[in-house]
């Protein structure tokens, strides 16, 4: 059986998911502040996607604010639809200004500070 065959055999498996660009860009559910967070208001806002318990997908939207990372416990995968951060590597000291359009992974692992200068909104993946 080929690893295409398996996967169409698994029932809890869809074979799409769709998530319509009103969705993507309509209202999402207010979380409250970052945790950790040591500088301005970062309130956050989020939709978990339904991945039918395969991952931990969503869209996720912060108020400007900043934040410690010491050790990734995961990796991530985001795409930024709006907004502007300043992130930092701990490792090399630099300091990179993502913004819409951009993608970003931070590993497992990873340290390093986040620090959103305009609200920002991106669609993660975290595995």
């Amino acid at each position: 059986m080929t690893e295409r065959s398996q996967t169409a055999e698994r029932a809890d498996l869809p074979s799409l998911v769709l998530v319509p660009a009103t969705d993507v860009q309509g209202e999402l559910e207010p979380k409250g502040q970052r945790a950790g967070a040591d500088s301005g208001d970062p309130q956050m806002a989020l939709r978990l996607l339904d991945t039918l318990g395969n991952g931990n997908v969503g869209i996720w939207e912060c108020e400007p604010g900043g934040w410690p990372i010491p050790s990734r416990v995961d990796t991530e995968a985001s795409y930024l639809l709006s907004g502007a951060a300043d992130v930092t590597d701990d490792s090399t000291g630099i300091t990179h200004r993502i913004s819409a359009g951009d993608f970003l992974v931070m590993p497992t692992g990873w340290s390093g500070r986040w620090d959103v200068v305009e609200k920002v909104r991106k669609v993660y993946s975290i595995f």
